[in-house]
């Protein structure tokens, strides 16, 4: 789910079922209603994409851009599953961009009634090497620059980051500095589980990432990766997230090990950086700190706009916490939810 940063009340979101496929939904209206773009709800991926405006679908006409390798050798078609993030743009409510899995990255420009791809991610002539992660092979971050429209940056698990700046006819893979210790190359072009990248509008040149082990930032939009991890009791996780206000102030949630995903010790503590990631501090006020076996999706940390800049994680046990004070002190805003998934913040006038 994601909200429009030009129209509050224009938000998008998307579902995904065994048993109603895949839909993306769309309210002008703050969330009161709901409709369907185009009417339908996209149907079997494999079915004739003719007549269905809001269908995803992959273009079977091209072999370089139809195939992609596994952990085997083997070659295997590109499969739409589902999406895993939508990201409107900055300046056109009707405009949005969506990762999906496998791997690959559509845009609407008519609120979601037609969905392109925009090939040449797929197309890259690394494609071919890219591997799933635990969760998927899924395009789950999209970073729009608001300084330079036709620069974007995405991130696959399991292939890395990647960068454009011609508006994603062409991209380059931005792993240089990223050491997965996992991969047959450590130091690999591609090949990075990358769980989570994030920047701020004012500095979008600086960008901070939470990979599958390390945090990491660069100071030169992904040229070069240096480790932040500095302090933290372990460095696993998955969101980041970078405060409204400053941009040297960024927020993780460490979890124990990555075959253990639940916080160090049993505590639930968010981490606060005010250096950029040099320092970390934990943030515990309000949050369960004996026993608490959860874990935080890479999608499920927000910050809003406000002066105090609010701070906002779900977690796999179906609570949603809060801090209205930068990290400071936290509070449950819901309990006994299913595992969230999605967390995002909109900021509404009055």
């Amino acid at each position: 789910m994601k909200g429009s940063p030009v129209d509050p009340n224009r938000i998008y979101a998307s579902q995904t079922s065994a048993w109603f496929g895949q839909i993306i939904q769309r309210s002008d209206d703050g969330g009161k209603t709901w409709n369907t773009p185009g009417g339908e709800k996209m149907p079997d991926p494999s079915a004739p994409p003719a007549g269905i405006s809001n269908k995803f679908f992959y273009d079977t006409s091209a072999k370089p851009l139809t195939t992609h390798q596994w952990y085997d050798g083997t070659q295997h078609p590109w499969e739409f599953k589902r999406v895993w993030h939508l990201e409107p743009s900055l300046t056109d409510p009707d405009m949005v961009y969506a990762g999906v899995e496998d791997a690959a990255l559509f845009v609407t420009k008519n609120g979601g009634k037609s969905w392109q791809e925009l090939a040449g991610l797929r197309g890259h002539k690394t494609g071919s090497k890219w591997a799933p992660g635990a969760g998927g092979m899924c395009l789950h971050t999209i970073l729009l620059d608001p300084k330079n429209p036709k620069r974007i940056y995405i991130a696959i698990s399991a292939a890395g980051a990647f960068r454009t700046d011609d508006g994603g006819k062409t991209w380059q893979p931005i792993n240089q500095g990223l050491k997965s210790q996992y991969i047959p190359d450590p130091t690999a072009e591609i090949g990075h589980c990358v769980h989570r990248i994030a920047m701020h509008p004012a500095r979008p040149d600086v960008l901070y990432m939470q990979k599958h082990w390390d945090v990491m930032r660069s100071d030169n939009a992904g040229q070069l990766w240096n480790e932040v991890s500095g302090n933290l009791p372990t460095d696993f996780g998955f969101p980041i997230e970078v405060h409204a206000h400053e941009p040297q102030t960024v927020y993780i949630v460490p979890m124990k090990s990555d075959s253990e995903h639940y916080p160090l010790d049993g505590k639930l503590r968010v981490y606060r950086s005010r250096t950029a990631g040099n320092e970390w501090e934990p943030l515990t006020k309000g949050l369960p700190q004996r026993d608490c076996y959860v874990n935080i999706l890479r999608d499920a940390m927000a910050v809003d706009p406000l002066d105090s800049c609010g701070v906002y994680f779900g977690t796999t046990g179906g609570q949603v916490y809060g801090s209205r004070d930068s990290g400071d002190s936290w509070e449950t805003i819901v309990h006994d939810l299913p595992a969230v998934l999605s967390v995002e913040a909109q900021a509404f006038e009055k």
